[in-house]
């Protein structure tokens, strides 16, 4: 019996794992944007290269146009199934999309799913199927990486980091100068907000992890 438990709990565990794969843009979609993962296992640590977009994830072939103050967002594979939060990010290229790795302090937030109380503590993007926001206006034409972010805090004082990161090409914009973080080192592996116990107390508030949102 406690091997079939075990068998179990591991086909559970695996069930849970997803990838976003697919880039969402006013109107349309792409899954050739998308520097696809190689699989639906997260990334444990952090404070790795592989926390930028994934583990060694396959090329993009397209980068994809979107107009600043139009919506951007991903289409995940499976529920975002374990509960905490979750993020958008973009990264500025210093050239092609194409050609950048994602290094360097270029990063900034645009978007994150944080935590709710009432009527019980729960994470408001759990079992979202998607995850969109609004490019805001004042983000400066170019080429960007824009990555999702979803951390599972199921696991006390392991969290578990699900990413993708996709390619696109920001026309019109404006002259925002939004304050940039690199990653990884946009959050520390001790960081409470991806730590705590989220069953045992229960918290009665909760901060997202990485830098506040730019909102222009």
């Amino acid at each position: 019996m406690k091997y079939l438990a075990a068998l179990l709990l591991a086909a559970h565990t695996a069930s849970a794992h997803y990838i976003f794969t697919t880039l969402v843009t006013e109107g349309s979609t792409s899954t050739a944007a998308v520097r696809q993962p190689i699989n639906n296992s997260p990334v444990t640590d952090v404070e790795s290269d592989d926390v930028t977009c994934n583990v060694t994830p396959g090329e993009a072939t397209e980068t994809v146009e979107v107009a600043a103050g139009s919506l951007v967002g991903f289409l995940v594979d499976s529920p975002l199934y374990h509960q905490g939060p979750a993020a958008i990010y973009l990264g500025q290229a210093p050239s092609a999309a194409a050609d950048w790795d994602g290094s360097g302090a270029n990063w900034f937030k645009i978007a994150e799913w944080g935590a709710v109380f009432e009527p019980e503590f729960t994470f408001v993007d759990y079992n979202l199927s998607a995850i969109n926001t609004t490019i805001p206006a004042s983000v400066p034409a170019g080429e960007y990486l824009v990555r999702a972010e979803h951390i599972g805090l199921h696991v006390a004082g392991s969290p578990q980091f699900y990413v993708s990161c996709a390619q696109i090409s920001v026309t019109g914009g404006g002259s925002g100068n939004p304050s940039k973080v690199s990653i990884p080192g946009y959050i520390s592996s001790d960081d409470p907000s991806i730590t705590l116990n989220i069953y045992n107390p229960v918290p009665t508030a909760y901060t997202p992890p990485g830098p506040a949102v730019y909102s222009g």
